[in-house]
């Protein structure tokens, strides 16, 4: 049976960019992985759809980890001088930028696997797709993933306190 990507783009595609910009930080090349993870479905017929496309989401946004720092520092600074000509409330604007900075922050003290079963889970994954994505065995991805937030917690409130140290 053949895959109907239409239909599989149209419930899969804002989860995946959702995914993807938890991966590289830059919301542009989120939207640029997403579009190239379908063009290399073209063809393709696996028997979870959505399963495999996480997949190849998560190993191209792995793949170009280095050019991604590099890009990503740069439009980051572009797109926030953008954003802060155009909004109306300044003070509001800083503070959302600090909190997506600190949740960044955060996630980046987890280890690979505590950070890849929270964004799954974000990205709308059911208990048994987080296993079959991770290799984790679905009994336990409940403890599992009770774990990673409480580790995320930690680490996010570890920097706010080393934040308000220095």
């Amino acid at each position: 049976m053949s895959t109907d990507w239409a239909g599989v783009y149209r419930e899969t595609f804002a989860d995946l960019v959702r995914f993807l910009h938890r991966k590289v930080w830059d919301a542009d090349r989120a939207q640029d992985l997403a579009q190239e993870v379908f063009v290399r479905a073209l063809g393709q017929d696996p028997d979870n759809p959505r399963a495999w496309l996480f997949t190849v989401a998560a190993n191209l946004a792995r793949d170009e980890a280095r050019a991604a720092v590099r890009r990503r520092r740069h439009l980051t600074l572009i797109r926030g001088d953008a954003e802060q000509m155009t909004t109306s409330d300044p003070a509001e604007e800083f503070e959302h930028a600090q909190q997506v900075e600190a949740v960044r922050r955060a996630l980046g003290q987890l280890n690979e696997r505590d950070r890849e079963v929270l964004l799954l889970w974000d990205a709308g994954f059911n208990y048994e797709e987080i296993a079959e994505q991770t290799g984790l065995a679905a009994g336990a991805i409940g403890t599992t993933l009770a774990r990673a937030r409480r580790r995320l917690v930690e680490a996010h409130e570890a920097l706010e306190k080393r934040d308000v140290a220095r």
